[in-house]
Order: structure tokens, then C-alpha cells, then sequence
């Protein structure tokens, strides 16, 4: 049987599940107010502090793509990606926690909300899951997201805001590197969405959804916490 060739892919099929929470990321206020230059310290600085939070055990999730895939050229990329968040991605956080006066114990030991830790429990669960499926479902989201708000068409046409701890978070995320890598992982989650049982398309699904929720529950979070 000749496959629907207009029918979306697996990445496609699971972005439209979560449209909603999809949507609401990617316009959201946080996103206007970064790119207008009109987001409050406040809520940068507790936004930047509990993502940060994050990289531990998003640099373990690419390690278990890593090691869980099913050929070699998958690892290639995603060591160079592991390679970008260690290096550029970790200096521009060291550089705004610099600006906005994160001291070392914020920066390293932070309470972490609710909102932090469900998304940490999700990477960890993902990776040890040992499924590349799930992992690469996961890092789809966490990338792609902000591929979509940060590189909006009527966005990108605006002027940069002045101030390097709002424009480097837009410019880290809308670049030719980032976009490329954004369309493989997309391109990947379609090649192994092929190859799984129903099962396990399922588990897949779930973990994708599951980021979706929490990606903008901590979008929303950071001005319910900073404004309280």
C-alpha cells in the first residue's frame, strides 16, 4: 500500500495533539515582552535561575539519546548539540546571572518550584527510559518550542531589544544551527515514529504531551512566582 504522502509525520501528528498548550507557549507574554525589551527583571531573573535547573539533567537526556540510538549518525548530531548548550548556552547564563545579581547559591542551589522539578522528573523518566523514541520525543519539544516562538516571521523583523540578556536568548534559538537541528529532530521523531508499535508510539506521545503541558505551565509560572 502506497503511504498518504500529504498525511503529516509523527512530529507533525503530536505537535497537533497539544496545539493548544503549543500556541499559548509560543505567544505568550513572556515571549512579546522579551522581544520588546519590556520584560521585568524579576521575572527574567526567576526564569533564568530555575532553567538553569535544567541543564544537568538535559545534558543526561541528550546522553541517553545518545546512547540509545539505533545508528551512528544520530549520536554525531547530538553530541554537537550537547557541545553547544555546554559551551555558549551556559555563558550566556553565567553572563546574565552576572547582570541581574544572581549569587552563587541561586545559581547552583535554587528551592526549585513545582513547575522545575516536574519538568526535571520528565527528562529523567524519558532517559531512563532507555527508549530513543521518548528521548527524542522529549528533546523535540524542549527545541522545537523555542524554535517557534523565538523564529516568528513577524517577529524576526522586528529590532533586536537592547539589553544582550533579552536579545542573545532570542538569537540562541532563531540561527541557522538551531533551526537545522530543530528540523532534524523533527525529521528524526518522523523516521523512528515509523519503526514502533503501537505500545510504544503510545509512550512516545504521552512523553511528548506531557512537555508540552509543562513547558507552558513554566512559562506561566515564573509571573504568578516573581509578581506574588
Amino acid at each position: 500500500m502506497t503511504s498518504d504522502q500529504t498525511s503529516p509525520g509523527f512530529s507533525e501528528q503530536l505537535r497537533l495533539a497539544s496545539i493548544s498548550d503549543w500556541n499559548a507557549c509560543v505567544q505568550h507574554r513572556f515571549v512579546d515582552e522579551i522581544f520588546d525589551g519590556s520584560l521585568d527583571d524579576a521575572v527574567l531573573r526567576h526564569y533564568l535561575v530555575q532553567d538553569y535547573q535544567f541543564i544537568n539533567r538535559f545534558v543526561a537526556l541528550l546522553g541517553a539519546a545518545i546512547a540509545s540510538a539505533d545508528v551512528f549518525a544520530p549520536r554525531v548530531r547530538l553530541s554537537q548539540f550537547a557541545a553547544m548548550i555546554t559551551s555558549d548556552e551556559n555563558t550566556y547564563f553565567l553572563r546574565s546571572f552576572d547582570v541581574l545579581g544572581v549569587d552563587q547559591e541561586q545559581r547552583l542551589t535554587p528551592v526549585l518550584t513545582p513547575q522545575t522539578q516536574a519538568f526535571q522528573q520528565l527528562m529523567y523518566e524519558a532517559a531512563q527510559s532507555l527508549s530513543y523514541a521518548n528521548c527524542i520525543a522529549v528533546l523535540a519539544v524542549a527545541e522545537g518550542l523555542y524554535l517557534d516562538w523565538a523564529d516568528q516571521p513577524a517577529k524576526q523583523q522586528l529590532p533586536l531589544p537592547a539589553r544582550f540578556e533579552h536579545a542573545e536568548w532570542i538569537t540562541l534559538h532563531a540561527n541557522d544551527f538551531f533551526r537545522d537541528f530543530v528540523g532534524w529532530l523533527r525529521s528524526e521523531l518522523d523516521r523512528v515514529g515509523r519503526q514502533l508499535d503501537a505500545a510504544a508510539s503510545a509512550e512516545a506521545a504521552s512523553f511528548f504531551a506531557r512537555a508540552v503541558a509543562l513547558e507552558r505551565a513554566f512559562f506561566d509560572h515564573v509571573y504568578l512566582d516573581a509578581e506574588a
